[in-house]
This record gives C-alpha cells, sequence and structure tokens, in this order.
C-alpha cells in the first residue's frame, strides 16, 4: 500500500482485507506476459506481487503505450514522462478515457486511485483482461490474448410456418404438466385449529 494514506481501521481495514484477499497472482503473471508480448519489452520490476505490479504501472506510461499499441490508431497522443504525482495520475486517467473509446464499459475500469495508491488492485487486474477481449474480439487485434472472446451475433431466420409450429407447442415452465394433478393425493392428516 501506498505512504501516503494513514493505515486503515475498522470497517475500510477489514473492505481492504477483503479487496487484497481477491487478488490473484497467476491473473497477474498472466498479464504481465500479456503487456510484455503486446510491447516487445520487459516490464521494469520483474518481481510478483501486487505492489510490485503497481510499482511497474504507476506512472501510466506502460498502459498509455499498451492501449496505444492495441488501438489501429493510437489513441493518446501525448504521454507525460515526467515524475510528479499529478502528472503520473494524468496518465492514468489518459488511460482510462481511451479504454472507453476503445470499447470498455465503466463497469470494467479502475478507478485512478485503484491503481495510483494501490487500492484496489484486482480491479486494475480485471481492466487489463478487458481491454484484451475488446482488442481481440472488436479490433482484430491477432497477438496474444488473455481473458475471454465476446460472442458473435447468431442471428436465427425462420419460416411462418416453423414460427406457427413452435407456438403450438406448451413447454414445462408454461406450467403444462400432460393432464397429471394432485388430485386425491392425501398428505397426512387434516390440522386443526381450536378455539
Amino acid at each position: 500500500m501506498s505512504d501516503v494514506r494513514a493505515k486503515k481501521s475498522g470497517l475500510s481495514a477489514d473492505i481492504q482485507k477483503k479487496l487484497d484477499a481477491k487478488y490473484n497472482i497467476e491473473q497477474e503473471k498472466q498479464c504481465r506476459e500479456w503487456i510484455e508480448a503486446v510491447l516487445g519489452e520487459d516490464l521494469p520490476d520483474q518481481e510478483v506481487g501486487k505492489n510490485h505490479f503497481q510499482a511497474c504501472l504507476k506512472d501510466g506510461t506502460i498502459l498509455c503505450q499498451l492501449i496505444n499499441a492495441l488501438s489501429p490508431t493510437p489513441l493518446i497522443s501525448k504521454i507525460n514522462n515526467q515524475k510528479m504525482a499529478f502528472k503520473q495520475m494524468e496518465n492514468i486517467e489518459k488511460f482510462l478515457t481511451a479504454c472507453k473509446k476503445f470499447g470498455l464499459q465503466d463497469g470494467d475500469l479502475f478507478q485512478t486511485a485503484d491503481l495510483y495508491e494501490c487500492q484496489n488492485m484486482s480491479q486494475v487486474v480485471g481492466t487489463l483482461y478487458a481491454c484484451s477481449t475488446i482488442a481481440t474480439s472488436k479490433h482484430g487485434y491477432t497477438g496474444m490474448c488473455i481473458g475471454t472472446k465476446l460472442a458473435d451475433e447468431n442471428v436465427r431466420e425462420f419460416d411462418d410456418e416453423t414460427l406457427a409450429a413452435g407456438k403450438s407447442v406448451l413447454g414445462g415452465q408454461m406450467g403444462f404438466t400432460g393432464g397429471d394433478s394432485q388430485s386425491g393425493m392425501s398428505m397426512g392428516k387434516t390440522r386443526k385449529v381450536c378455539d
């Protein structure tokens, strides 16, 4: 965790423990390998762990280079290489904005503090997985992929006769039981209520 914030206590500490427990080292390794494959260079910090991964991505330059490499046309024109905190957070924000243009949903994105202050690194990993998914599924990226592939649309055309035949069939979900009922069944004695 970053040295900027005070140590959490109470409910905040419990929530942070849950977020830390969600972090998956194997997913981080896959993300590292994927980033290195896309950029064609090694990440600066090769040690595994959420704090080391955060140190690699904290300034936002690698993320900006990554989204530019995945996109057919560069989405980020100027990447700040300065070491000032607000410039690094600006890079992260540029990456997140580019991700929206790239096709990611708001729920796929992390918050700037999640990465910069190492608050929720599992969400950062999730965003990287989503970037890979969108690059492969929507932008024709053919390199290494992590995550899932989006489903393709499967439009089906039925003729009028087939549609009419389908309307006459009652499935079990609609309550049709084929004439079976519970009439005549007794389930033990009746309950007597006395005043």
